[in-house]
């Protein structure tokens, strides 16, 4: 999706950065937590995921807390109160022509968001809360936690170390791991994340709860490594009528882990009607890829060498899958499982994955089939998996291997298949015909055309109307335009 237009709204002396998406009948302001970037929160296939999925039924408006991502900067030895970021929201909605909305509070934007929805319920259709808390020693860490926090921050923040501490399940994903390291960067400087670490710790917003009089929906994991599930709790026992629902789950981050389900909570309590099952059955097309003799690999290079190399081809096959719009459904020490919505996309990606890992000196096999896959939250499931598992295994080393279904489909997209093989499967009633992608080959080049008289061409070749003769060489059909004849050029092509 491409990037919306970042705009300014001025609150007092200073600038907040703003996005608007979407054209839904509700205006839905999205406050986010310690820090953020509105320009490369696109750029994580999750976090867009989610942003996506919001403005599918609201006019989703995004920002920058003062002091972070594409809004001013402010004195870190004077950071903003709750007070003042309250007037930001305001000064955004103001921009946007908006004079009531719902206020999605994220982990620190809760406290902030409570407070606005109190001083301005007739500007608050809703509060929604996610991983948010009401008093910060309370719920998220304790002062000696906080301060191992900041000075593990003052010397690695920018480096993506802190992510253990927001979403320990995203840990073994290097991809995100690098961008989580970016987004700290650009989210805020180190001097800045470490004063506004001290100044949430300041937040306690507990004797407003009482006076929030608008409905309210309070959303928590039940695992959050960095909001205790009790300040969730706290919040929807405080809110009068707040209603209260615990998902399971360790990662705090509300863009990773079962976003579907966060926010098919929201539209729910904001719309009235909760998104169709019939969406869980979906139809896609699988690549399971297999590194060839991985336990050979394993015992050649030594087990760091093939730990180190492994590691790279997960790597590249996750930037392969990810530029051909696929999404990773498995990934085992020796291969990956991944689903994508069109049947082209999916083989041309098996064979930038199995380029990839030629370069790092591995071998992949690769299998491919279409069919209906179950999607419910994080868990993708299907006899469609198990076929692509067991045509991968059929693969020679370096080949990609497609089901009938699959050549069928590609019809007309360039791509060639030929039939190598029928087989039985487990699962599948009938056997199975298989087809193996052909290269591609580079058209041999054509020469250009020869000179030579007419009269002197004796080989008995058709005359043209034009006066041009062919000669028939087998590979080529070479004009013959009349001049002096080069008698050794033609025999070479013969």
């Amino acid at each position: 999706m491409q990037v919306p237009q970042t705009r300014y709204a001025r609150s007092g002396d200073v600038r907040i950065a703003y996005q608007v998406v979407g054209h839904g009948p509700i205006d839905l302001v999205f406050v986010p937590g310690f820090v953020s970037n509105l320009d490369i929160h696109w750029e994580d296939p999750g976090y867009a995921h989610l942003l996506r999925r919001l403005s599918a039924f609201s006019r989703l408006i995004l920002l920058d807390k003062r002091g972070t991502g594409l809004s001013d900067r402010v004195d870190i030895h004077h950071l903003p109160s709750l007070e003042t970021r309250m007037d930001d929201v305001r000064a955004v909605m103001d921009a946007v022509g908006s004079q009531r909305a719902a206020l999605l509070g994220a982990s620190e934007g809760g406290p902030m968001s409570i407070l606005f929805a109190a001083t301005y319920p007739q500007r608050t259709r809703a509060l929604l809360l996610y991983g948010a808390y009401a008093h910060f020693y309370s719920w998220v860490l304790s002062p000696t936690k906080l301060q191992a926090f900041i000075d593990r921050a003052e010397n690695s923040w920018g480096t993506g170390q802190a992510l253990g501490a927001f979403a320990p399940g995203m840990m073994d994903r290097p991809r995100f791991c690098d961008w989580w390291a970016r987004y700290e960067r650009v989210g805020a400087s180190p001097a800045a994340a470490v004063a506004l670490a001290r100044m949430n710790a300041e937040i306690d917003v507990r004797p407003v709860l009482s006076a929030v009089r608008v409905p309210t929906l309070v959303l928590h994991r039940g695992e959050d490594v960095r909001v205790n599930v009790g300040g969730g709790q706290y919040l929807a026992r405080h809110i009068n009528g707040a209603k209260y629902v615990e998902m399971p789950g360790s990662d705090h981050l509300i863009w990773v882990g079962d976003i579907d389900r966060v926010v098919d909570e929201i539209e729910e309590f904001l719309t009235g009607a909760r998104p169709g099952t019939d969406h869980d059955r979906v139809l896609a097309t699988v690549v399971a890829a297999d590194i060839v003799d991985a336990a050979r690999g394993a015992a050649q290079h030594g087990d760091r060498r093939w730990v180190d190399l492994v590691h790279d081809y997960h790597a590249a096959a996750e930037a392969e899958i990810e530029r051909f719009r696929g999404r990773i459904v498995g990934k085992r020490p020796d291969g990956t499982i991944a689903c994508f919505d069109g049947p082209a996309r999916a083989l041309r990606c098996a064979g930038a994955m199995r380029e990839a890992a030629a370069r790092l000196g591995l071998r992949l096999r690769c299998g491919v089939h279409t069919g209906e896959l179950e999607m419910r939250e994080e868990e993708t499931g299907g006899l469609t998996l198990h076929i692509a598992v067991q045509i991968a295994a059929t693969a020679r080393p370096g080949e990609v291997v497609a089901s009938g279904i699959v050549r069928d489909l590609v019809a007309g997209s360039g791509l060639r298949l030929r039939e190598t093989r029928t087989v039985r499967l487990d699962g599948v009633a009938e056997p199975l015909r298989l087809h193996a992608v052909e290269e591609q080959e580079a058209p041999a080049p054509v020469p250009a055309a020869l000179v030579v008289e007419p009269q002197d061409v004796v080989l008995g070749q058709t005359k043209s109307a034009d006066g041009c003769f062919i000669i028939d060489a087998g590979v080529w059909s070479v004009p013959i335009i009349a001049v002096q004849p080069d008698w050794q050029l033609i025999s070479s092509l013969l």
